[in-house]
């Protein structure tokens, strides 16, 4: 046989069966990572929302004793004033969440026995170079207290009442790193009181916001010795507000305390500016 001669039947590497076809154990492996990935993804604990919560809101918006998983959970809501505050309110009911994914983003439902006679119903979705939330039209209804847990000046005013807040459309949209607002929010204080008054109460107040180009802030008095109005605008993120509060002379000495800390004081009324 000539040298030159190819033998028919040349040595070939060892392989497990057919080519191509991966050995039993890889895709044991595979599907044991693939199970405890998915269990992780689909059973993640509360605390770890709660931790993200918190995090993000730096401190101001806690999820207390979270039970649950980060898709159907309970918590205690609490606001805080931040790191250097120590002003706390906590809501009067648990709040329940159940988050869901959905082909055009995540809805996530909350509800509240004290608060929320229907569910809240929040939709987040992306969008090209950015993202949108919308709420659903629900109606509720806060404690006035809570406000105290956001700090300076609420924890000064010790506000007690009602909050009484619905939406019309509401959406709010990140593009590019600006924030667009549609819709309409009005926020009623019912019958509000102060520990810096003996009036109590001092009256009712219906913020409105309605989105745009330019979004607008509208503040009016519906009933009450104390007279607050105002408007503003959101420029460039930030609001510009200018208003004023003012009290008939027949309880200028039970407001007295109250309008100066609302505002720059100027005789019987006190001018409010923001921005």
């Amino acid at each position: 046989m000539s040298l030159l001669t190819r033998p028919r039947h040349p040595l070939r590497p060892a392989t497990f069966g057919r080519a191509g076809v991966q050995p039993p154990w890889v895709w044991g492996w595979s599907g044991l990572l693939l199970g405890a990935l998915l269990s992780v993804i689909l059973f993640a604990p509360a605390h770890w929302l709660a931790a993200a919560v918190g995090q993000a809101s730096q401190g101001q918006v806690l999820l207390q004793d979270a039970r649950g998983t980060v898709w159907s959970g309970t918590a205690q809501l609490t606001l805080t004033g931040g790191a250097d505050s120590t002003a706390t309110a906590t809501l009067p009911s648990r709040l329940e969440w159940a988050l869901q994914p959905a082909w055009s983003g995540l809805v996530l439902q909350l509800q509240a026995s004290c608060c929320l006679p229907q569910p809240w119903r929040v939709s987040v979705m992306p969008r090209w170079g950015g993202l949108q939330v919308s709420l659903s039209d629900s109606p509720s209804s806060w404690p006035a207290q809570l406000l105290t847990g956001l700090g300076t000046p609420f924890n000064t005013l010790a506000l007690q009442g009602q909050l009484a807040l619905s939406t019309q459309g509401l959406s709010l949209t990140w593009v590019a790193g600006r924030l667009q607002l549609a819709g309409q929010t009005q926020l009623q204080l019912q019958d509000l009181s102060s520990r810096l008054s003996t009036l109590s109460p001092m009256g009712s107040y219906r913020f409105t916001l309605t989105g745009g180009s330019t979004p607008e802030l509208q503040l009016v008095t519906l009933k009450g010795p104390l007279q607050l109005s105002g408007s503003g605008q959101w420029v460039g993120g930030r609001l510009r507000f200018v208003g004023e509060a003012s009290s008939a002379p027949e309880h200028l000495p039970a407001l007295s305390n109250l309008l100066n800390i609302i505002g720059r004081r100027n005789g019987a009324r006190s001018v409010i500016k923001l921005g």
